[in-house]
């Protein structure tokens, strides 16, 4: 597992290791030192999809893609991404405004995920996908086989079961705030069950914010 210390010392290029930890906040305060890590967190995305379904493709020949799916589906959401930010200690290194930081930022799920999706894109930029790849084998696919033996139902199709075998209607999800510009949206989304709000859910998509909704309710609904 990789730590901060050991992280920095990989790139070659220290701007863009400062980059992929810097937030918006931060730039809106510090105008015109550096950008933010939008850019690396769109990159990264892409390049932690690829690699982690290159290696199941590889690792699982006899599965089928419903099963890869949902199984790089509980590797890469935002709760895995977040709790790896957590276990490398990304949340202390991030540069956020104050108020951000006042507002929990340093331990918002989606905010970490996001920055961990920046690193993998800064390496990438830094040295090529092969110190990207390596990035994600020891830090994501290491936790494949924790994750074959869990659930691979993703979090609504699990509370949709659990709601109706106790006989009472599908959940219903409700967008509570819409923020950001088109490219770079944040949805909050809230999980209704039998007309009681239960749990409240952030994304970057309405799917993602209900997925993260539902993985909040299983746990208050446990």
């Amino acid at each position: 597992m990789t730590d901060p210390i050991t992280l920095k010392t990989i790139f070659k290029n220290e701007n863009l290791y400062l980059q992929a930890l810097t937030h918006r906040s931060w730039v809106n305060e510090n105008i015109g030192v550096r950008g933010t890590n939008e850019r690396l967190e769109f990159l990264g995305d892409a390049i932690l999809e690829f690699v982690v379904s290159k290696e199941l493709f590889i690792k699982f020949p006899e599965k089928e893609e419903g099963y890869l799916t949902a199984l790089r589906a509980n590797l890469v959401n935002t709760k895995n991404l977040s709790e790896l930010a957590g276990k490398i200690g990304l949340g202390s290194e991030i540069f956020l405004s104050k108020g951000e930081e006042e507002g929990g930022g340093r331990n918002n799920s989606s905010l970490l995920a996001d920055t961990v999706e920046a690193i993998i894109g800064a390496l990438f930029m830094d040295q090529g996908i092969s110190t990207a790849e390596e990035f994600i084998k020891e830090n994501i696919l290491i936790d494949v086989n924790k994750k074959i033996n869990s659930p691979l139902k993703d979090p609504k199709s699990l509370l949709q079961e659990k709601v109706q075998s106790n006989k009472l209607p599908a959940p219903k999800y409700q967008v509570i705030t819409e923020e950001g510009p088109d490219h770079n949206k944040n949805f909050t989304i809230e999980v209704i069950i039998n007309g009681k709000p239960i749990a409240k859910g952030t994304g970057k998509n309405k799917s993602e914010a209900e997925q993260n909704a539902a993985e909040k309710a299983l746990l208050e609904i446990k």
